[in-house]
């Protein structure tokens, strides 16, 4: 079993094997503030803080029959005790939450996590409903302000869904435009369906250009930066020169949406083709917005 799945068991095992879906999330959150490299990462979501990444943990639970599901609880089927086989830091923090905040209700852990968490609730439909009007004004304050047209690019390489996610959200993007050849991976959250129902969630919209993207069979043994090199040479002169019009129209999402993002996998943008995709559509005459790599 994976560790980060014996951490939310062990959560559970601690509050007496159920616990509701929404407490889970907040205290599985809280207890990820309090350790550096959490296994988890939350975004902002309708009711606050959430984890795709541990839904689809606890998804997977219920179906292997780990835990059993009811519409607002989880309970524990499994006999094993899990928090004995995590490690004795990991023990302590999890006891140390649930011994703070595992006796609050559920609109306490969310008057709580607002609070003091305000960026994690600047998308909640619920917010005006549970803070009075000067805490509800540090929601307003966290919300990202910036609005120039922008053309960015990102990579999810290394980095969790929810990760991504938040890089987005602070940069105030407001289109994603996935420019992969083939939009599969094997990362969760990352394949097309799943990427656009992630970012549609989070209030970004998604769109697919596959014919601005590199073949999957040109990207094999790419091993030096001179394979890169060569790599891109040839996409400059093959793909770039015959897309133009697909370039033109990631000029027009600019002017739509003001804030769009390039996306491919590769983490560093000087070894991926969004960067001379990105500098491509710079040349254009009608292109006059700031470049950023994310």
């Amino acid at each position: 079993m994976f560790y980060r799945r014996k951490i939310v068991l062990a959560l559970i095992e601690l509050l007496g094997g159920d616990i509701e879906k929404l407490q889970l999330q907040k205290l599985l959150f809280l207890y990820s503030q309090r350790k550096p490299s959490a296994e988890y990462d939350f975004v902002p979501y309708k009711y606050g803080c959430y984890s795709f990444s541990a839904k689809a943990d606890l998804n997977t639970m219920v179906k292997r029959d780990f835990l059993g599901e009811e519409e607002n609880r989880y309970n524990i089927l499994d006999q094993t005790s899990y928090l004995k086989s995590i490690k004795t830091s990991d023990q302590k923090l999890l006891q140390e939450v649930v011994e703070t905040y595992g006796g609050m209700n559920n609109n306490q852990l969310i008057k709580h996590t607002y609070i003091n968490f305000p960026w994690y609730a600047i998308r909640s439909t619920i917010a005006r409903n549970i803070l009075p009007e000067k805490l509800y004004e540090r929601l307003d304050n966290a919300l990202p302000q910036q609005t120039e047209p922008t053309l960015f690019t990102i990579g999810y390489e290394g980095i969790s869904l929810e990760n991504y996610l938040n890089k987005l959200l602070k940069n105030n993007v407001k289109l994603l435009v996935d420019v992969r050849k083939n939009p599969l991976s094997m990362k969760f959250g990352f394949s097309k369906t799943l990427l656009k129902r992630y970012t549609s969630s989070v209030g970004i919209d998604y769109l697919h250009i596959p014919e601005v993207g590199i073949e999957s069979s040109k990207r094999q043994k790419l091993e030096t930066q001179a394979d890169y090199d060569s790599l891109f040479a040839d996409y400059r002169a093959t793909t770039l020169k015959n897309t133009a019009n697909n370039q033109k129209y990631i000029i027009e999402l600019i002017n739509q949406y003001h804030r769009i993002a390039l996306t491919c996998f590769e983490a560093n943008h000087c070894q991926c083709h969004r960067t001379h995709l990105a500098n491509s559509v710079g040349e254009f005459e009608e292109f006059y917005y700031p470049i950023i790599h994310l």
